[in-house]
């Protein structure tokens, strides 16, 4: 009986050996599956491209000191001389906007009455297109509703902080970037 008892004690020692030797350093890790996964790929079928961070500033906009505004982001970038972002923020697009390019801010208003009849402010004027004047401003009232479809507005609404921020930044002359 002692035998057997000792055999018993020995193999509980040794599946207690394997089972300690196979425990992650950290508990909570889920353990590695094997290597039979395929390499994932776009709807294109080519390599799956990572996602891009949505708050770093567009690769192709430029250099230098500038104002991004990316049509499909929704969004704007202030982008100091040294390329840094100091500011991003989302913004609500009129009903025409302008086609990607690059341009440079021509006009700037503190405060007037926007195409569609809001009160707004730090209107910053860049670009002209279907007749219809293009710039950033914000609503007195802090309000960023959807454009209404049936009027040709060019106003890209914002924040008031954030229409405050581009006001310093973006005077006469100021580069303005659009990407799509």
């Amino acid at each position: 009986m002692a035998g057997l008892t000792a055999a018993a004690v020995a193999a509980v020692c040794f599946l207690a050996y394997q089972a300690s030797a196979n425990v992650p350093e950290d508990l909570s890790a889920k353990p590695k599956a094997p290597s039979t996964a395929t390499p994932s790929t776009s709807p294109s079928g080519g390599p799956k491209q990572p996602d891009r961070d949505p708050l770093a500033v567009p690769a192709a906009s430029g250099t230098g000191e500038r104002v991004v505004y990316g049509l499909s982001d929704r969004r704007v970038w202030l982008v100091n001389g040294n390329g840094k972002v100091t500011r991003t923020f989302t913004v609500m697009p009129s009903t025409v906007s302008p086609p990607p390019g690059s341009y440079a801010v021509t006009s700037r208003s503190g405060s007037v009455r926007g195409s569609d009849g809001v009160q707004i402010e730090h209107v910053v004027r860049f670009a002209t297109t279907q007749d219809v004047a293009i710039g950033f401003s914000a609503a007195v009232d802090g309000s960023m509703p959807e454009p209404d479809t049936t009027k040709k507005t060019g106003g890209v609404r914002m924040k008031r902080a954030d229409g405050n921020a581009l006001w310093t930044f973006a005077v006469i002359g100021t580069k303005i970037v659009v990407v799509a």
